[in-house]
């Protein structure tokens, strides 16, 4: 089925003008598509096609993909959902002067500071997976990104010195939790938070959480496509799931491998897309915060968890851990699963998985 953009619209040009029209053009759209008398919410047609909605924020492309016809008014749920990652963004976000955390950031160091009940709850959690990471995930990471450079993309290889110094400002142990008095204080000034290694995966959590209120529950949303969520049977139905592609961390455009996710999330982590070279070494944006320095030995960290936010935080943290560690890391996490592209010794790549059920992994490339 067709939509002509030319058909005529609802939105006027007041709408236009208060920042209306492009959602209730995208209303209009999706109603002229999926007439309900066509496609009702309990049709078996056999081709059934997903409408997609996209949304920009956190630096990507944040998208919700839903059958068609299945849900009677998706178009205005799906946007609802999307409202929810961008009023998020302009909470959680390190890079913009208004934010709650940047707010934190300029004044915990100084005095107590109270925090949104869902966004202290969300802290918590983040503490809790810095224990169980053994401090591989580190929201109090901020003091080194910045120095490395990679929070304007401006990358530098610090002194030693100065990697002592800044050293002294990471480790969530130094952040001060007051669960009665809802409160976050840093035990040492000048440290910072920064979300940026799970804020997308919280953000999907969130969408998915309007999603399922509004009675949606088939669809599949994701952050940039390195944080990605699953709803129910997926683009068809078949009982296993979303089908997700795993790219190939060393060869741009070629799929290394499919996942089949149902009520599941998918985080991936690799240095590919920021990094910098120094006297012919390269060095990612991905920093072990029990070091200061670029972690290394592995190309590329996938994750399966039954949250986003998890599986964002594991899959940073298995890459800094490598494979070993991590598939120990894992063991104790129910419903965590694992598909990691490790460097080879003798060059090359080697895939290393755990807790990969049958049919829920496919390599489609040799390593």
């Amino acid at each position: 089925m067709s939509v002509s953009m030319d058909s005529p619209q609802k939105s006027t040009r007041r709408q236009f003008l208060a920042g209306q029209s492009a959602a209730q053009a995208a209303r209009d759209l999706v109603d002229r598509a999926l007439p309900d008398d066509e496609l009702p919410p309990t049709s078996s047609a056999a081709e059934p096609f997903l409408v997609t909605f996209s949304r920009r924020a956190m630096a990507c492309d944040f998208e919700v993909k839903v059958r068609a016809g299945q849900f009677r008014g998706a178009a205005e749920h799906v946007m609802a959902a999307l409202d929810v990652v961008e009023a998020l963004e302009a909470q959680l976000s390190a890079y913009r002067d208004t934010s709650e955390i940047s707010a934190i950031n300029r004044a915990a160091s100084d005095a107590a500071v109270r925090v949104d009940p869902a966004l202290f709850d969300f802290l918590e959690t983040c503490v809790e997976l810095w224990r169980l990471t053994q401090g591989a995930f580190d929201i109090t990471a901020g003091p080194l990104i910045k120095l490395w450079g990679f929070f304007r993309r401006q990358g530098a290889v610090p002194s030693a010195e100065d990697l002592a110094r800044t050293m002294a400002l990471v480790g969530s142990d130094k952040l001060l939790v007051d669960r009665a008095a809802r409160t976050i204080r840093f035990a040492v000034p000048g440290m910072e938070l920064n979300l940026g290694s799970i804020g997308k995966g919280y953000a999907l959590d969130r969408c998915a959480e309007r999603l399922r209120q509004s009675g949606i529950t088939d669809f599949l949303c994701h952050g940039g496509r390195s944080s990605i969520l699953a709803g129910e049977t997926g683009e068809t139905d078949d009982p296993s799931g979303w089908r997700i592609g795993v790219d190939d961390p060393l060869r741009p455009g070629r799929r290394l491998a499919e996942l089949r996710v149902r009520n599941r999330a998918v985080g991936t982590s690799a240095a590919t897309n920021q990094s910098f070279f120094h006297q012919g070494r390269r060095y990612g944006h991905l920093l072990d915060p029990r070091t200061g320095r670029p972690a290394a030995g592995v190309y590329q960290s996938t994750v399966l968890a039954p949250t986003a936010a998890m599986a964002d935080a594991l899959a940073t943290a298995c890459y800094v851990l490598g494979a070993d560690a991590a598939v120990e890391c894992c063991k104790s996490l129910p419903g965590v699963a694992l598909f990691m592209v490790c460097a080879e010794p003798e060059g090359g790549m080697a895939i290393k998985t755990h807790r990969l059920a049958e049919g829920e992994g496919t390599v489609l490339a040799p390593a």
